[in-house]
């Protein structure tokens, strides 16, 4: 079987504060949602805006300074992988969730950095391999 690519980057802003928990084993595991909008002009002329929402997972030490350095509303790049999981609910409801699984993780546009002069700051998750997971 051939090679695959499984890459995706955005730069959208945080739609809530991250949310950290431990898996069983006691590996953190940070959650967040980015927004990315897209503006175009239609073939009318008319200015169009879309707006896109992922759901993104962080793991590890990039989880918790995710947790430690990101909040609502701010700009951020963010790098990793789309994984879809699937579970059933206590009705035996089968729900599925699309998510970016984060390796890396870019400040941008950051108030509290332009008082504190810190420049754009780049956190990466050297452990690609993160297993399952559950809350």
């Amino acid at each position: 079987m051939g090679r695959g690519l499984n890459k995706v980057m955005i730069i959208g802003y945080l739609g809530r504060d991250p949310e950290m928990r431990y898996t069983p084993s006691g590996r953190p595991v940070t959650s967040f949602s980015v927004a990315t909008t897209r503006t175009w002009t239609s073939a009318e002329g008319e200015r169009r805006e879309e707006t896109e929402w992922f759901n993104v997972v962080a793991w590890g030490t990039l989880a918790e300074i995710c947790k430690t350095h990101l909040s609502k509303n701010q700009q951020v790049y963010v790098e990793g992988r789309l994984q879809t999981r699937g579970w059933e609910d206590e009705t035996g409801k089968k729900h599925f969730r699309t998510e970016l699984v984060a390796n890396e993780m870019i400040l941008l546009g950051d108030r509290r950095r332009e008082q504190h002069g810190i420049d754009d700051i780049d956190y990466s998750e050297d452990d690609a391999d993160h297993g399952d997971y559950a809350f």
